[in-house]
């Protein structure tokens, strides 16, 4: 008889089920369990270490789980990569020099089982004009252009993108995020991770958070902010400011003074403005707002550090 989990990683685009990873005595992944849906756009988020690069590593079959099972698309992540169904952009790497970026595009749509054609393929990562230059004269913003390319040079369900903006300027990036949002359109499942939470709080329909190789939180970026528990409540103040007697009002769990412009992070905003009137102080410009995914992102990781430490 098939199980209802068993049923769930069927249908599911990727599927990891209890995986581990190890280094030696460090554990990268750690019990990891996450399933991702056709046709949505999902952001990998997490600090230096929290094991991102290793997940994706996973999922690409570039290494194999310790324990555990990584499913995608139903089978193992190598047969779903030969079947064409995942494309892939990672972060460095992948790039051959001594050839145009025409020849490497060409390349990847002949390798590919469903390909797509070459011009089309180039237009789509804005690199129609570079197509004649040689791949390591490239800069940082291009060759990431590039690197785009190649992950959609076919008709693959799931694109994977490892920071995928890293070096490009801001009109690259929002060029780059309208193309991907067109893939999602069209039913694609597009997993990424990035530094960039500005990027996840726009892009993503789904933020997973990692932390020591474990999920942390997974929802939507609203979730993730309502998750952290905390509101920012802004004012400012004339004259001397006490930070010290700031950082001992009820339920703050930051202070940051710049100038006369005073930001708290609070995890009950009513209990610490009733109590900052209470001590003689008169804000001007009062602002009650809650988290960014940023500060959310933020908060939710200290909060976790300060339990295991």
């Amino acid at each position: 008889m098939t199980t209802t989990a068993e049923t769930a990683t069927a249908t599911a685009v990727v599927a990891f089920d209890q995986v581990t990873k190890s280094y030696g005595n460090v554990r990268a992944v750690d019990g990891l369990s996450l399933a991702l849906h056709p046709g949505e756009t999902v952001a990998l988020l997490g600090p230096n270490g929290a094991g991102k690069s290793t997940t994706l590593d996973l999922l690409l079959g570039l290494k194999h789980a310790d324990g555990g099972t990584v499913s995608v698309f139903g089978t193992g992540p190598r047969e779903a990569i030969v079947a064409g169904r995942v494309g892939a952009m990672l972060q460095s790497g992948g790039l051959m020099e001594e050839v145009t970026v025409a020849e490497l595009v060409r390349l990847a749509c002949d390798l590919h089982p469903k390909r797509f054609k070459v011009q089309d393929v180039m237009a789509r990562a804005g690199v129609s004009q570079i197509a004649d230059r040689k791949v390591n004269k490239l800069s940082g913003g291009q060759a990431q252009r590039v690197r785009f390319a190649l992950a959609t040079a076919g008709d693959s369900d799931l694109i994977v993108l490892d920071e995928p903006t890293t070096g490009m300027d801001v009109s690259a990036r929002q060029a780059f995020w309208a193309t991907m949002r067109e893939q999602a359109d069209q039913g694609r499942t597009v997993l990424f991770a990035t530094h960039y939470l500005e990027e996840a709080d726009a892009i993503a329909d789904r933020v997973l958070v990692l932390h020591r190789g474990r999920l942390l939180a997974d929802g939507t970026a609203a979730e993730i902010k309502a998750k952290a528990g905390a509101r920012s409540v802004r004012f400012d103040l004339d004259g001397a400011i006490d930070e010290a007697a700031l950082g001992t009002l009820p339920r703050v769990t930051s202070v940051d003074v710049s100038g006369q412009t005073v930001r708290i992070q609070s995890t009950d905003a009513d209990a610490t403005v009733h109590a900052l009137y209470g001590l003689g102080v008169y804000p001007r410009n009062l602002e009650v707002a809650g988290l960014g995914l940023e500060q959310a992102f933020v908060a939710i990781t200290e909060a976790e550090e300060a339990k295991q430490s």
